[in-house]
């Protein structure tokens, strides 16, 4: 005979703590939607800037490992440098000219989204997923296509992105305000 389980108790400090924390994260988020939404231009020049300090970062990081790491092989570090250093000069050059970052972003996308498709159709061939043979050549497809259409037109892809992104992020804020645990 089993016993019926009871939700575990929280204390209210915690309760409240968690409250506060997701109004908070869901008001910002409402927020930061709709500026995404009135002004998408500023908008995607920040992501452009945090695009490029973001590959400065890991291509410094690489860098560090080529010359810190120790007990590397010579030619992985080699290897290190060599992406560390492209990472680093392309992040400086997507500060410098931001609307070009984001066109870099977006064929980055497109390119990994034509790789995934290409993953997914040879994927088909082997069985290796448990899907129907139909859903992995479908995604394939709309992958490779996708990359392609992202590739051929990376300002309207960005744009498209950036509204679905902002509206996505006000619903999803929205929705974390109409679940909050209740107060206690």
């Amino acid at each position: 005979m089993t016993t019926p389980t009871t939700a575990p108790h929280f204390p209210d400090q915690i309760r409240n703590a968690v409250r506060a924390g997701l109004i908070s994260t869901s008001v910002l988020g409402i927020v930061l939607g709709v500026i995404a939404l009135v002004w998408p231009g500023p908008t995607l020049l920040v992501v452009a800037v945090l695009f490029g300090i973001s590959l400065i970062l890991t291509g410094a990081y690489r860098l560090s490992i080529a010359f810190f790491a120790k007990g590397l092989p010579t030619g992985l570090r080699v290897v290190f440098g060599i992406i560390g250093a492209i990472i680093l000069v392309a992040g400086v050059l997507c500060l410098f000219d931001p609307a070009e970052s984001l066109v870099l972003l977006a064929i980055v996308i497109g390119v990994g989204w034509i790789f995934q498709g290409v993953h997914d159709l040879m994927s088909d061939r082997t069985g290796a997923h448990n899907v129907p043979r139909w859903v992995m050549v479908l995604s394939g497809v709309v992958s490779i296509i996708a990359g392609i259409v992202v590739i051929t037109l990376p300002g309207l892809a960005i744009g498209t992105f950036i509204t679905f992104g902002a509206i996505l992020l006000i619903v999803v804020s929205v929705v974390n305000l109409l679940t909050l645990p209740r107060k206690v």
